[in-house]
């Protein structure tokens, strides 16, 4: 009975330590997307479903940008990644705060698209998101885009991560098109020798209330980030070295709004002006009052 229980123990143990090295794996997975990227974002419609002999295809998307992802939490439990693109060349650089993108490990709390600006709050099982990371993408603003929980994959020399969700229309989209309201995406975050790919596959949806969700055209994107000199990107790390403090009390904010657990839904403009002119407006030193009274005017 004695050595039963000691090889319980034992099993026991041998779990807890390969859990561990696994969730290490996930996290240092996750932190090799930070640092210098040469990016090249290249999107291209792929298929179309249109019944209107019209339908013209978005263009071909091929565009390149230096970019400087930040560390900016590193806990046992989360992890949030700032992505800062670097515009312009030698000393006329504009810095350009970018996506950014928060890893929660067995998160059960989701925010999840659901059209027109509108996000559902969904709690989930402990057991359905156990060992997984949450991915929770941002806009510039910091308000929220898309989430989606799946688990870190280590496997023939590969490190990956994939997911399908809703999100609201990119921002090459978003002004263009009005034919479809809902982005289904399929994400896949790839570690690489070079650095790190961003795998997509989306399809274009007509959501509509009480009928069932129409696919109008898909599309392949694939966002590539080969690593360089950490140097190149040094005017972006001045940068969030001075502005840091402004976007941590509009995160503190933000928390304040999606601990309330309930269903989310942002106006599109307040003043004639969308919620990320309001934040880029802000002094790096503006008051916490500021932030709130902005976002507070966005949240219905």
């Amino acid at each position: 009975m004695r050595q039963l229980t000691i090889l319980t123990l034992v099993f026991t143990l041998t779990l807890q330590i390969h859990a561990q090295n696994k969730k290490e794996k996930d996290q240092n997975a996750i932190k090799k997307m930070c640092g210098c990227y040469e990016v090249g974002f290249n999107f291209a419609e792929t298929f179309s479903y249109s019944k209107d002999s019209t339908y013209k295809p978005s263009k071909v998307k091929h565009d390149k940008a230096l970019e400087w992802v930040e560390l900016v939490d590193d806990s046992e439990n989360k992890i949030i990644l700032q992505h800062l693109l670097i515009a312009g060349r030698g000393g006329k650089k504009m810095i350009i705060k970018h996506w950014r993108q928060d890893w929660m490990f067995e998160n059960t709390n989701f925010y999840m698209y659901n059209g027109d600006n509108k996000w559902k709050y969904v709690k989930k099982d402990a057991q359905e998101v156990e060992n997984q990371w949450t991915q929770k993408v941002y806009q510039v603003d910091d308000s929220p885009r898309y989430e989606g929980s799946a688990t870190w994959i280590h496997a023939d020399g590969k490190s990956y991560w994939e997911n399908t969700t809703d999100a609201p229309l990119p921002r090459r989209e978003r002004t263009k098109r009005k034919d479809y309201n809902v982005t289904v995406r399929t994400n896949k975050h790839e570690i690489t020798k070079d650095g790190w790919i961003h795998d997509q596959d989306n399809d274009k949806v007509i959501r509509e209330i009480g009928k069932e969700d129409v696919i109008l055209a898909q599309e392949k994107g694939l966002n590539t980030y080969v690593k360089v000199e950490d140097s190149k990107c040094k005017a972006a790390q001045d940068w969030w070295s001075e502005n840091n403090k402004l976007w941590k009390l509009v995160r503190k904010n933000w928390d304040k709004e999606f601990n309330k657990n309930k269903d989310l839904e942002l106006a599109t403009k307040v003043d004639d002006k969308r919620l990320y002119q309001h934040m880029f407006a802000l002094k790096k030193d503006a008051k916490n009052k500021e932030i709130k009274k902005i976002i507070s005017e966005f949240v219905k």
